[in-house]
């Protein structure tokens, strides 16, 4: 289990997968687990984080990412939506959007993009970020929420691979 089911997450530097065939998802900026640096947030410089993945199995023909927030007052809000991710790309760098990807609009109403802005001292949020292997393209709206997205994976991606970063204010 990991910290996206709220329990213990995987070793220090490290991603964690799902419980299927899994892809391992990482950054640099942090590690499962810990604390995602302010310079990601939207009170910070509001860059996306680097993200790097292996593991993603042959027969995909995209992957998706997705970063939620399941902690948030308002229900689970979507920070980062991204489609068509290139599956040979291995990754995205700091602040860009990943090879072949369509971002589609975060919970602020932005497309791409929109760092950790829990309210002020609440508890810390958890941020999961999600890499999904999906034999074909899916299609979505441009303004979905978190839920849709899982909608529309579950049951048909090949592997997936999460990593959980934390912020408070």
């Amino acid at each position: 289990m990991h910290l996206a089911d709220g329990l213990a997450g995987g070793a220090p530097g490290r991603g964690s997968t799902s419980g299927m065939a899994g892809i391992e998802l990482r950054s640099s900026a942090f590690d499962d687990g810990a604390f995602i640096p302010r310079r990601y947030a939207k009170e910070g410089d509001d860059v996306s984080p680097d993200l790097s993945w292996s593991g993603v199995p042959q027969g995909t023909a995209e992957l998706l990412l997705l970063c939620e927030d399941p902690d948030a007052p308002s229900g689970t809000f979507v920070h980062w939506i991204v489609t068509g991710i290139d599956p040979a790309s291995g990754g995205v760098a700091e602040g860009r959007t990943p090879e072949g990807g369509q971002p589609l609009m975060n919970g602020f109403g932005e497309s791409g993009w929109g760092g950790p802005l829990p309210p002020p001292g609440d508890d810390a949020h958890r941020y999961v970020f999600r890499v999904y292997a999906l034999p074909e393209p899916v299609e979505l709206a441009d303004e979905v929420g978190a839920e849709d997205v899982h909608a529309a994976v579950d049951g048909r991606q090949l592997a997936e691979g999460t990593l959980v970063g934390r912020y408070r204010r």
